[in-house]
């Protein structure tokens, strides 16, 4: 008894210490009114929207498993002799960061499951980036009000891009090593300042002896304090904002639906990451990546044979592949075009636009109302076009950045592989995107003649007369009410009176491209004054002023 009535003490004293606590936190900072505003958020239950959290979990799993490789690696690059357990590289000379990176792998207890589960991770993060941006881009969840979250998203994604050749790079490896040599080439392309900064990254001639620490401290402090810095204003805008939804019976384009933060989307949450680590973990322990005990260490007079960067980084060793020669002599200085042009040029092309992305199509549509509904990749065939093409694109650069195995293992010559994926460079994300608004415009009629006909019901009947024809059934009203809710712009129109700008000109042109081509769906005015009312964007808040 004397030991029950000490527990229930302890209990007691235990519970009043976290009430006064949560008071004394009250008292001082709004907890109550962001923990009631957090509890009572709705998260959608679509699987698309899990993407997002693939990213955030791969990227804890990355922070859990970098803490304790951290531990034990040195990114000296003082020289000496290895005399660890690795029998066949006993004797050589290598880097403290390639010799503690042998140890990890060899030595350390669990050290090679971590530093697989590490990799692997962030193999994911990057992808779990890419595919939820994509989600992002198909769908329309970047126009107002989260123009801010998609710089955010796609600033991110750049950042990884980082993270992961920082990481790549740390192990000194030839493999690696191979890749800072390309890294010192692209730096050292850039007109004038080229070589200065080469040397100053660097620490002097490639490879210098300052850009493993350097590489180091941007890879553990620098750019993981910014991704989590970014990962947070992504998270209050996405609690601010509300998340955007699938049109569905119930859902407009001014409420949020899904389910409560707890317990309900809590207990998924945490059950979804642990198995995502449970999936990194198998990874980590059954399937082998970046082996750097078969490579060597780095030397300068060396080059790793059938070297591949990681897939995130392969566009850019694509298009140095595919860039023509050219170089120009001005003053005594060569401008290396064949280098600059691919590596520097191009994705800054690339990235300006994805930044630019959504007010451009803002200005193209005109359109200044919110949107929370997601639109549907086929009612947006222009859009979803650019996308596809933009994918292919990549595409053809990933594989360029391995011509080489490609032309050895199809036994075609690496010039006529080359000259193969400079025209597909060109016409593949053309015809990708001809074929991919084809079939939207085909899906929107497929859509079309479920209206009117209905769906069909795999039975077939034969009249008197021998005819044969296939019964159909009609649809549901959750089918049809998704079909029937899209908010399609129509194309801008020139004034009929008064000078026209020519800026106005190009604007109604690309409007028209944008929402030109559309198949319109079979609705009474009753339901187009419905779909208009609840795709109409939520009044704005009026302060007590107005």
């Amino acid at each position: 008894m004397p030991l029950r009535t000490r527990k229930a003490q302890l209990k007691t004293r235990a519970g009043k210490a976290a009430v006064d606590g949560y008071g004394a936190m009250d008292a001082r900072l709004p907890v109550s009114e962001l923990a009631k505003q957090l509890v009572r958020k709705a998260f959608p239950d679509h699987w698309s929207f899990l993407l997002g959290e693939i990213a955030l979990y791969s990227f804890v799993v990355l922070l859990l498993t970098g803490v304790y490789l951290t531990l034990f690696f040195d990114p000296s690059m003082t020289e000496s002799v290895y005399t660890g357990s690795y029998a066949p590289l006993q004797g050589v000379r290598m880097t403290q960061a390639y010799t503690t990176t042998l140890a990890i792998s060899f030595d350390v207890r669990g050290g090679l499951l971590i530093r697989q589960i590490h990799h692997w991770a962030a193999l994911v993060f990057v992808a779990a980036i890419s595919v939820h941006l994509l989600r992002i881009f198909f769908t329309g969840a970047f126009r107002k009000p989260r123009e801010a979250n998609w710089i955010v998203g796609v600033t991110l994604f750049v950042l990884a891009l980082l993270e992961g050749f920082a990481g790549y790079s740390l192990p000194d490896d030839l493999l690696s090593g191979t890749g800072l040599r390309t890294a010192a080439t692209i730096v050292g392309s850039i007109p004038v300042v080229g070589t200065y900064v080469e040397m100053f990254v660097f620490g002097g001639q490639f490879p210098g002896n300052d850009v493993i620490p350097r590489l180091y401290a941007v890879h553990i402090l620098l750019v993981p304090g910014l991704i989590v810095a970014l990962i947070t204003a992504h998270l209050v805008l996405v609690a601010y904002l509300k998340h955007t939804h699938w049109a569905g019976q119930g859902r407009t384009n001014k409420n949020a639906v899904g389910s409560p933060a707890f317990p309900q989307f809590t207990a998924k949450t945490t059950g979804f990451f642990l198995m995502l680590f449970g999936v990194l973990a198998l990874l980590g322990g059954l399937a082998q990546i970046n082996p750097v005990w078969n490579y060597g260490p780095y030397r300068a007079d060396q080059v790793s044979g059938d070297a591949q960067p990681d897939w995130y980084v392969g566009f850019l060793e694509g298009a140095l592949r595919l860039m023509p020669p050219w170089e120009t002599d001005i003053a005594g200085h060569t401008v290396m075009w064949n280098v600059f042009i691919p590596t520097l040029v191009l994705p800054g092309v690339v990235f300006t636009l994805l930044f630019l992305y959504p007010f451009f199509e803002r200005w193209v549509t005109g359109d200044r109302g919110e949107h929370h509904l997601c639109d549907r990749p086929r009612n947006r065939p222009t859009r979803t076009g650019l996308g596809v093409a933009a994918i292919v694109f990549y595409a053809v650069l990933l594989v360029a950045g391995g011509n080489d195995v490609v032309a050895f293992s199809f036994r075609v010559s690496i010039e006529v592989m080359t000259w193969i994926l400079r025209i597909a460079l060109v016409v593949a994300p053309l015809l990708a995107f001809a074929l991919t608004k084809r079939l939207c415009l085909a899906l929107q009629m497929r859509d079309r003649r479920r209206l009117t006909e209905g769906d069909e019901t795999g039975q077939v009947t034969q009249s008197v007369n021998g005819d044969l024809s296939e019964s159909h059934r009609g649809l549901t009203p959750t089918a049809r009410y998704r079909i029937l809710m899209r908010d399609v712009p129509t194309p801008l129109e020139l004034p009929t009176e008064g000078p026209v700008s020519r800026r106005r000109r190009v604007r109604t042109a690309l409007s028209g491209w944008y929402y030109r081509d559309l198949v319109d769906l079979p609705a009474t005015d009753e339901q187009r004054s419905r779909i208009a009312e609840r795709t109409a964007p939520p009044e704005p808040v009026r302060g007590p002023e107005d």
